[in-house]
């Protein structure tokens, strides 16, 4: 594959280079000076070092957005700089220089340091592994130098792609070690004596990028760009063929934050090759540009401590959280197998035109994906092992972050960077249409479409949704506006949107506003498994948008009562078979939530005279059974105060309830209990006729296991007031089912609530006795 070979292309232009260089200096090559403790003498002796820690405090660390001081993970002492005077001979540049070679730094760039701190290590002090932050936007590395000293352990551990190495202090020598900041580290604890080490940020000035336009390597990688812009890819799991690939992603060794990200401040291997690649890729015709990446894996893996026999067997009574481990990879070993999968996303890039970090969000196929060094063999950040579940398990996640170098051919640039950022796409579009590219801006859009429906999926979708109406109306052709918008759904629409609404449906037409209003509603399809949650919110504010609206003229109103009916059938279809039934807690729970949204959709109607959602809103709520009273109760508590639309609903209530207390109430000894269709089961026959009885309270029923769960579950469902016990005696078990006092208290309770309700709409509503 042409990916593949730019990678091996790639991998053979460079020596490899170290991740971390050491290097020792005579004692007579610095002198170190302590305001209140004076000159320190090499080796320090403890006595100096006593006085340090008089002077010092505990030196903390980060974690996040947070600054923490805890001596389980950092236990060490930390000087204040202001109070440290450092002097070095001139060998020290020498060694700065050689450190930088060895890091794979061409020779026109420099390393400046940086004091950033002096620490002391007493005995059995340490700092656990961690990871450098980037203190200044040059920083590219840290320099540890640890002072002369007697004493043992203390050890700095570098690690970096899987390789470790440990670098000891000396007593008649500095110790200097430099590293980039990527790679984690520790510091392990002292047995003996105090370590006392100077650490400084290790600033990089001048281009880390060589030039490279003449190495004929340039020429090769060219090609292969080329190739692999021109090859269709082979579609997973078949093969047949789709579309080349839209562009190629090549992962650096090297992590880098946002901060540091930048051309220049490439590090080791990765600015030769990131040299290499521009000029291939100008030769090519391509744009590239820095990104930052999200990689996941899932591995076919097994823990090789784990006790086999929780591989077989019964698993009904074990907490599946027992099988979890969400320790880092590194700290367990497992074994990996097979790779399940992979999954890269672009989360960041430098934009090509600004030079500045943008937020994007784009997933890579593998097709798009290339890399010298495999994930695999890096650091991830986090980890999850999944133990044997029975069907499935046995796999570790991995999640990395890693720098990658993004080329897409010119000519298909603004269709490369849509996707990735569709807000960008759409400003271009409309600042291009206002400039009078009319057909450039028209043309651009067109090259969208085959992507294009992904945009919903993006974050801030209602600013985004503000970018693409004024891009639909600036652009001027209904089809492109169509396929601009065509992604969004109908609940993003919020009132600020009313105005651009208004426009289109003026400028293309009813038909062309029904038809994208349609689109927006398809997610809410009669049928789907429930309601979303966003959707219930925003019918609940409907009246609002539909007031929006209806300051724009009369194709915004036309619009407005088009989504008033879209709502109500999406959120009839979906509700009104679920009225049907017994009244249970959770489905009483459920139906109160639906009062809002409910309400919001009959004040809009009632707001723009649509009398057809009215009058089906209506007859909604005069579904005979508790369920719709419910709603319907729940939507008159939502609208709150009197106002029209809801006059009907309210004396419907209201004649339900007087009809409801009209009802003779139970005597004491009428045990009887309906029990809800559903089921014709020879079992639910018998059940019913207990349950029917009026004086029969208990009943001793021989059942097997089978039959016995599903006469439980039909009284659990239901909720009946019936207490079902299992008596574990002879063959088979009994089940004892017993009626219970609460079949009266519920009825008293639900009477009580029947004279509060209709007292309220009585004062509320103003529903006549």
């Amino acid at each position: 594959m042409a990916r593949e070979r730019v990678a091996e292309l790639l991998d053979a232009s460079t020596e490899p280079a170290a991740s971390s260089v050491y290097r020792k200096l005579p004692e007579t090559e610095l002198s170190v000076a302590v305001d209140g403790v004076g000159p320190l003498r090499f080796p320090v002796s403890d006595e100096q070092a006593a006085q340090l820690r008089g002077l010092g405090h505990r030196a903390r660390f980060g974690r996040g957005e947070q600054t923490l001081t805890d001596p389980e993970v950092r236990d060490t002492w930390e000087i204040p700089k202001e109070l440290v005077r450092v002097e070095w001979t001139a060998a020290f540049a020498a060694v700065l220089d050689g450190m930088r070679a060895e890091l794979g730094l061409p020779p026109h760039c420099e390393l400046t340091p940086e004091l950033h701190s002096m620490l002391l290590y007493e005995t059995g002090q340490f700092f656990l592994a961690h990871q450098d932050s980037e203190k200044d936007d040059a920083m590219v590395a840290t320099l540890v130098v640890t002072l002369p000293s007697a004493h043992t352990g203390g050890e700095l551990v570098v690690e970096h792609q899987g390789q470790t190495k440990k670098y000891r202090g000396l007593k008649t020598a500095a110790s200097l070690v430099a590293f980039y900041a990527d790679c984690r580290h520790q510091v392990l604890p002292v047995k003996t004596g105090n370590r006392v080490a100077l650490t400084y940020n290790l600033l990089l000035t001048g281009d880390s990028q060589a030039a490279a336009a003449d190495n004929p390597l340039v020429s090769e990688l060219a090609a292969g760009l080329l190739t692999h812009f021109a090859t269709p890819v082979v579609l997973p799991y078949s093969s047949r063929r789709g579309d080349p690939p839209a562009r190629l992603a090549y992962l650096l060794d090297h992590e880098y934050t946002a901060r540091g990200l930048s051309w220049s401040r490439l590090k080791g291997s990765d600015a030769a090759r990131g040299a290499l690649l521009r000029a291939a890729a100008e030769r090519a015709g391509c744009e590239i540009t820095l990104a930052l990446a999200e990689i996941q894996e899932t591995w076919d893996a097994y823990d090789p401590d784990e006790d086999e026999d929780a591989w077989y067997g019964d698993h009904e009574d074990e907490d599946p959280d027992e099988h979890k481990d969400s320790e880092s990879a590194d700290d367990r070993q497992y074994v990996l197998q097979d790779l399940i999968e992979t999954s890269t996303t672009l989360a960041h890039w430098i934009g090509p035109e600004t030079g500045r970090l943008e937020n994007i969000s784009l997933d890579l196929s593998d097709a798009e994906v290339a890399s010298t060094t495999p994930t695999a063999d890096m650091t991830p950040y986090a980890s999850e092992y999944e133990g044997y579940m029975g069907n499935y398990g046995n796999t570790l996640d991995r999640w990395y972050r890693r720098a990658a170098m993004v080329i897409w051919p010119r000519d298909q640039g603004f269709a490369s960077r849509a996707e990735a950022s569709p807000g960008w796409a759409l400003d271009e579009l409309t600042a291009m249409a206002r400039s009078g590219e009319i057909a450039e801006a028209r043309e651009a859009a067109r090259s969208l479409e085959s992507f294009w429906h992904a945009a919903g999926r993006y974050p801030d979708q209602t600013e985004l949704l503000r970018k693409a109406l004024e891009a639909a109306r600036e652009l001027d052709d209904a089809q492109i506006a169509a396929i601009l918008l065509r992604p969004f759904a109908l609940e993003r629409l919020v009132p600020g949107h009313g105005p651009a609404i208004g426009g289109l449906a003026a400028h293309y037409g009813d038909i062309w506003i029904d038809g994208l209003l349609r689109d927006w509603s398809e997610s809410w399809r009669p049928g789907s498994h429930g309601l979303a949650q966003a959707p219930l919110e925003w019918l609940e504010n409907l009246p609002r948008l539909c007031t929006a609206l209806s300051v724009e003229g009369s194709p915004s109103i036309t619009a407005a009562r088009r989504i008033v009916e879209l709502s109500w059938t999406m959120f009839a279809g979906q509700v009104g078979p679920a009225l049907d039934g017994p009244l249970t807690s959770r489905r009483e729970a459920w139906l109160t939530t639906l009062g809002a949204p409910c309400s919001g959709i009959i004040a809009a109607a009632a707001q723009l005279g649509s009398t057809g959602v009215l009058e089906d809103a209506h007859k909604l709520a005069r579904t005979a059974g508790d369920r719709a009273h419910v709603l319907a109760m729940a939507t008159l508590r939502a609208a709150g105060t009197h106002q029209a639309g809801f006059d009907e609903l309210a004396g419907n209530c209201a004649e339900r309830i007087r009809a409801l207390l009209a009802q003779p109430q139970r005597a004491l000894d009428d045990w009887s209990i309906e029990l809800p269709t559903g089921c014709a089961c020879e079992l639910c026959e018998v059940l019913g006729t207990f349950l029917q009885h009026p004086e029969r309270r208990a009943l001793d029923w021989p059942l097997a296991k089978d039959r016995r769960r599903h006469v439980h579950a039909r009284i659990d469902d239901a909720e009946l007031p019936v207490r079902h016990e299992t008596r574990r005696q002879g063959r088979p078990y009994t089940l004892v089912l017993t009626k219970a006092e609460a079949l009266f208290e519920r009825e008293r309770i639900a009477r009580e609530r029947h004279e509060a309700d209709l007292a309220w709409l009585t004062d509320k509503w103003k529903v006549s006795i």
